[in-house]
């Protein structure tokens, strides 16, 4: 069970991480569109499992590595923005969320059936 106050960092890192990816680290994602779908974090605010949406990419396992590649510099980026919010930053995982293709994928089984 999730405190009230990991729910509401939970939102407040989706946030802002979702902006980070939507505007500072352009040079990463190029031209893929990164949504943050949901983010986990641990009860004592250490970790944070981010999970991303990845869309307009034709691999999306290089993307995901360049975004892992480049998880420190996210980071910083994270903690000038909640300096104010958080004593400290947590560090973060990053992960493909892939529940939209698994939701498209039972759509098109679903049609086929008809």
């Amino acid at each position: 069970m999730e405190s009230k106050r990991q729910e509401r960092i939970q939102k407040l890192l989706q946030r802002d991480i979702g902006e980070i990816f939507q505007r500072e680290i352009k040079h990463v994602t190029r031209e893929a569109m990164v949504t943050v779908t949901k983010v986990y974090v641990t009860p004592d605010l250490s970790l944070a499992k981010v999970y991303l949406s990845l869309f307009a990419s034709k691999d999306k396992a290089a993307l995901m590595q360049q975004i892992l590649k480049h998880t420190k510099e996210i980071r910083g980026k994270l903690g000038t923005r909640i300096r104010h919010q958080l004593r400290v930053v947590p560090e973060l995982q990053f992960f493909e969320d892939d529940s939209l293709d698994y939701i498209d994928r039972i759509d098109e089984l679903l049609k086929d059936d008809h």
